[in-house]
């Protein structure tokens, strides 16, 4: 096991305690990563251990905990060996600047686009090569895997998404024009394309997770199959299961 945190100090003395009693390795040379903390530690976790698809297994000392179990310091190894694992594949953003650079990242939730000044954003909208939306007035848009969909997505009023449907949901973040578009649902085959108009007058910024990119131009986005992350969870809570629960909640 690898013990990783988020440096808060209630975590980090349950991750001592840990590592004294079942040992530590490398994150490089580990057979499991067990990750103490929130929600954000879990994604920089994921995206560290992507390229290897290390098994992660959250345990909450964060606010939400959505993609983590309860804390325990026993029977970690049982609690491991029983854990249900859940599958994600994340999306490739690949932007254009208004420097002419190509700059790509991956995303396990979303890729967000964000106005950057009081202007609002102007975005038309290509799927697979068709432009299906020429023009978006609006503050943003994000394209959510199905492990994003109950994040950021669901505060956008965008739809929930089963954990294994091959889906993706595009949502825009308070569109102005058109007022009554709330969205779609694509297949996870589709490319999307998000141009911007009048960009050096109203500037837009993209964000893959936690990595932005200043000025874009033209961003796409595709899942990317070639690479996979695992999460485990304790039997009865797996991700499925929370996000059917969530689509229950008033």
């Amino acid at each position: 096991m690898c013990f990783v945190t988020n440096n808060t100090p209630a975590a980090s003395a349950a991750a001592a305690r840990l590592r004294g009693r079942y040992g530590d390795y490398a994150i490089e040379a580990a057979d499991i990563v067990v990750a103490l903390g929130g929600d954000g530690l879990m994604l920089q976790t994921l995206h560290r251990v992507m390229g290897s698809d290390i098994p992660t297994y959250g345990m909450n000392f964060g606010s939400v905990g959505f993609m983590m179990n309860e804390f325990s310091e026993d029977s970690l190894g049982e609690r491991l060996a029983a854990a249900q694992r859940t599958h994600i594949y994340p999306l490739a953003m690949t932007v254009v600047e208004a420097s002419g650079e190509t700059k790509s990242a991956l995303a396990i939730n979303e890729v967000s686009l964000f106005r950057s000044t009081y202007q609002a954003a102007k975005l038309q909208i290509l799927v697979d090569g068709e432009v299906r939306l020429d023009e978006l007035i609006c503050d943003g848009a994000l394209l959510s895997t199905p492990a994003g969909s109950t994040a950021y997505n669901l505060s956008a009023h965008g739809p929930i998404l089963p954990i294994e449907a091959p889906l993706l949901a595009l949502t825009p973040i308070s569109p102005f024009r058109p007022r009554r578009w709330r969205g779609a649902i694509l297949s996870n085959r589709a490319v999307v394309k998000f141009i911007t108009r009048e960009a050096e007058k109203r500037p837009v910024s993209a964000v893959a997770d936690n990595v932005e990119f200043q000025n874009v131009q033209e961003v796409t986005v595709r899942e990317d199959r070639s690479r996979r992350v695992t999460l485990m969870f304790d039997p009865g809570t797996s991700l499925e299961e929370r996000v059917l629960t969530e689509q229950f909640r008033f």
